[in-house]
């Protein structure tokens, strides 16, 4: 089901500046007995997302009306929100547009996370890089052609998900998971200063590693910083945590830092 602009219905305008240009950003978030989880991360990555992208921000109160009327009566679901800039002419200036489009969508949780969390999560080399990028590193803006690539190459391979680099090599995330490796009591996570998703979970877990006796660090790192981790995880907004028993050619048996993350993202 599709709510646009409030209304029941699946169809924007030719001239969205997404069609046209991918011109706007999204998030997408679990929905529980009804609820939606983190729902007040999720609008302030929206706005966030927003203002970096000089789009004007929907009235939060709408949109957290509109989240809470998709996800009554669903047990568990998947919510997801896309802000477009609107409709506009042919060219990049974004001056031709008109008021943002809010298009909300409710549909089926991936039941396959369950299974993957039983058995821990194979993580495979993608040969496709993400661009280093500043100006738009962090958030979850609409051009995903990098991850449509990646998902691509991944559907051909025995892995649940890939390990993605930069074009500087730098372990960067998955194609739709953020990453975290431990070693010892030190856990870390890949810098996101010039590409890659800044997710709500990566966030909360950050958060909860911070007021920890964890020690936590954002790096930059080669993938062979894996070869010495004790273990690694996964995560996003609807896993929303996993164990990863070989990422590559690294095996992990550990459930340590899982176990201590699993019980506070749920």
């Amino acid at each position: 089901m599709w709510l646009i602009n409030g209304a029941e219905q699946t169809y924007v305008a030719a001239d969205d500046r997404a069609v046209q240009f991918g011109d706007g950003c999204f998030t997408t978030a679990r929905v529980v007995n009804g609820k939606v989880r983190f729902l007040n991360h999720h609008l302030d990555r929206l706005e966030e997302g927003c203002r970096r992208l000089g789009i004007a921000t929907p009235e939060r109160e709408r949109l957290h009306t509109e989240s809470e009327r998709l996800a009554c009566g669903h047990a568990r679901a998947v919510l997801k929100i896309i802000l477009t800039r609107g409709s506009g002419g042919r060219g990049y200036s974004a001056e031709t547009g008109t008021e943002p489009n809010r298009l909300l969508r409710i549909s089926a949780y991936p039941a396959h996370y369950d299974e993957i969390r039983l058995r821990g999560a194979v993580l495979a080399h993608s040969p496709v890089p993400l661009g280093r990028n500043p100006w738009l590193a962090g958030i979850k803006h609409l051009n995903r052609l990098e991850q449509v690539l990646i998902r691509a190459q991944l559907d051909h391979l025995a892995a649940d998900e890939a390990l993605v680099l930069d074009t500087d090599g730098w372990l960067t995330e998955c194609c739709a998971a953020n990453l975290f490796w431990r070693t010892g009591k030190a856990v870390y996570t890949p810098k996101l200063d010039a590409a890659g998703v800044d997710g709500t979970m990566r966030r909360h877990i950050l958060a909860i590693l911070a007021a920890s006796t964890w020690e936590v660090s954002e790096v930059h790192a080669s993938p062979e910083a894996l070869a010495q981790a004790d273990e690694v995880i996964i995560c996003n907004a609807l896993m929303p945590v996993l164990p990863v028993r070989q990422a590559a050619q690294w095996r992990y048996s550990s459930r340590e830092l899982y176990r201590y993350l699993a019980p506070q993202c749920e």
